[in-house]
């Protein structure tokens, strides 16, 4: 058991896979859910990925850890509130997909906190979604500071190892930048690629076209606040991508075989390098 108490804030595909790989693994007594919407807080009970699921705050006055799992753009916010509620000694760690923003708030409101970014999920949304299997083999991210204490970072280590994650440490800026490449830039491919079609194409699609957009059916909302909150590094990812795309018009327009043939081998063996 890694603490008696958790409570999970946001019960949808990471917090409700969550609540379920700590009750498979019996990491903590009670698991506490809480959301805002009453649909979710039945499925959650339904589902079993919590012990109790509310809408009420003050159920986390006791818990030993808690874990935001809302969408990026309400952690700041649900933070403020939950920083009211809990014990002072209470662990806090966030989901969040991009990091610089929210370490630099939530570690004005919490002592015991260190920033976590699960590199798992599906264009899929909803605790009816849940998986606890879902963190398996996946990577996980922590993000501490100089100012996260080591007894933190290592218990929240160990509950990501716990369901079945790797993790590695990275900065909270550095984990902004190599993401914005890794994360954001494929998802905005993938919205601008399907975006650039004919309505009328649509129906001619093959697996190639559904394997290479599967990222645009991601939910807007959390998109949206990911590229606002990470805007910067986003940014850059899209000004490299627009340049190299830019060199394989170039190539084409030149109708540069050898050239293409060159470039094309390159991606190949770079993408082959990815595990």
């Amino acid at each position: 058991m890694l603490v008696k108490k958790i409570g999970i804030v946001g019960i949808g595909l990471i917090g409700g896979s969550l609540g379920l790989a700590i009750k498979k693994y019996k990491l903590a007594k009670r698991v506490i859910g809480i959301c805002r919407h009453r649909n979710t807080l039945q499925e959650a009970l339904r589902r079993k990925a919590v012990d109790i699921a509310t809408t009420d705050l003050n159920l986390l006055s006791d818990v030993d850890l808690v874990i935001l799992a809302t969408p990026v753009g309400v952690i700041k916010e649900i933070a403020s509130l939950v920083s009211k509620t809990i014990r002072r000694n209470c662990i806090v760690t966030d989901v969040g997909s991009s990091k610089k923003e929210i370490v630099l708030k939530l570690e004005k409101l919490f002592c015991n906190y260190v920033g976590s970014h699960p590199l798992t999920g599906s264009h899929n949304i909803g605790v009816k979604f849940a998986d606890p299997t879902i963190f398996k083999n996946s990577l996980c991210i922590l993000t501490p500071t100089k100012n996260t204490s080591r007894e933190v970072l290592f218990k929240i280590k160990e509950l990501w190892e716990a369901v079945g994650a790797r993790v590695d440490f990275l900065s909270p800026a550095l984990h902004d930048k190599i993401i914005a490449f890794t994360s954001h830039l494929p998802h905005l491919v993938a919205f601008s690629l399907i975006d650039s079609l004919p309505v009328k194409y649509l129906k001619y699609s093959a697996g190639g076209l559904k394997d290479t957009t599967r990222l645009a059916l991601s939910s807007p909302q959390l998109w949206r606040d990911i590229f606002i909150s990470n805007h910067k590094e986003t940014l850059g990812s899209l000004k490299q991508f627009k340049e190299r795309i830019s060199f394989l018009e170039w190539l084409i327009s030149k109708r540069d075989a050898e050239g293409l043939y060159i470039f094309l081998k390159k991606i190949q063996r770079k993408r082959s390098k990815i595990l």
